[in-house]
């Protein structure tokens, strides 16, 4: 039986392997035309392709449920049209035991691929941004449509941009909003860095000029710094300058939880955690389901058909959480049986065909 599974396990690995190598090139080619289609004299050609670099492991991370996908459908079509699952089920081998040597490999390549996830793409999707954010501006000015706006305590923040590691911050604007919702100050700085202090620390504003608006008048005052005394870490600023698909687990929640002590809705961070993190379960439940078409209506089918039919699962089956994600947002449904809920039900009728091939 040993050898058995590993005549399986090659082949998926193989196919797996083929199949993300193909799509991860082809990938790569548009994301060079898309980005070089972004460049200035400020952001170079070179810029833009050592960007694409630094994005790269995070377009494995995403791209490899589907090669795992149909690499597990393909790996296993070429048995059948060998006619070896034939013979492996002559020989009184039970389908649930072939489609378990199938399934083991595929859960290795996803637990590291969660590792990848968490710990190599992030760290190089934050610093290929924040790099791209900083060649832009020329170190200077930033075009304020660009950056992140933040709500802190009674103020509004914007930051134009967000330097790796997030220790140090260009163009933050503030505007403080009292009681009865009105503008009561509003200030600009050129940058600002975080002062450590042990546990705790703070943020020095440099180059700041200020407006104060009160009743009948309106002050205006400059400073060449100013301490900024704020609940928000580096590591929480880190986590604004990408996507919440494309951060972290730890960065995710962490952000999250900022979210609810600061009484804003935090659902989409959560839904992005729930998803990152039950990643390896939905890719077991989707091999499962494209497995059942091996022993069912794809045993003669050709090559074509079973990557069209594991595109059709993996864009089908992303289609659903995307539905489930307003559900979330807008009916105040769980974030996570929001992304559950898709999984069960791939895993359930995945297991239904498989029990009628028996």
């Amino acid at each position: 039986m040993k050898i058995l599974d590993r005549h399986i396990r090659n082949t998926v690995l193989l196919s797996v392997l083929i199949l993300l190598s193909i799509i991860t090139v082809v990938d790569l080619v548009f994301s060079l035309a898309e980005e070089f289609s972004d460049t200035t004299e400020l952001y170079t050609l070179l810029n833009a392709f050592v960007f694409v670099l630094y994005n790269t492991p995070t377009r494995i991370y995403e791209l490899l449920p589907f090669a795992v996908l149909g690499g597990a459908l393909i790996g296993l079509g070429i048995l059948a049209s060998n006619n070896e699952i034939l013979v492996m089920q002559a020989a009184s081998i039970k389908v649930r035991r072939i489609v378990w040597a199938v399934l083991k490999p595929t859960m290795v390549i996803m637990l590291l691929n969660l590792l990848v996830g968490e710990y190599l793409a992030p760290p190089l999707e934050e610093l290929g941004q924040s790099n791209k954010a900083i060649q832009r501006s020329g170190n200077g000015a930033i075009d304020s449509a660009s950056g992140t706006w933040q709500k802190i305590g009674p103020e509004f923040v914007h930051i134009n941009a967000i330097a790796p590691g997030g220790d140090l911050l260009y163009g933050v604007a503030r505007y403080r909003i009292d009681e009865n919702r009105r503008l009561t100050a509003s200030s600009f700085a050129e940058s600002a860095e975080y002062i450590s202090q042990g546990a705790a620390g703070f943020w020095q504003l440099h180059n700041v000029r200020e407006t104060l608006f009160e009743q009948g008048r309106v002050t205006t005052q400059e400073y060449l710094q100013v301490d900024w005394q704020i609940d928000l870490s580096p590591n929480l600023l880190s986590v604004l300058i990408m996507e919440p698909d494309r951060q972290s687990i730890s960065g995710l929640y962490r952000f999250a939880k900022f979210f609810e002590a600061e009484g804003l809705d935090a659902t989409e961070y959560f839904l992005a955690f729930w998803k990152k993190l039950l990643q390896p379960i939905a890719t077991f439940a989707l091999v499962i389901l494209a497995v059942s078409f091996v022993f069912g209506p794809l045993r003669e089918s050709t090559m074509g058909m079973r990557v069209f039919i594991a595109i059709a699962i993996g864009f089908g089956f992303a289609i659903v959480q995307r539905m489930m994600e307003p559900v979330s947002l807008l009916y105040g449904v769980s974030p996570f049986w929001a992304v559950t809920v898709p999984i069960l039900i791939a895993f359930m009728i995945g297991a239904v065909l498989l029990r009628r091939v028996r």
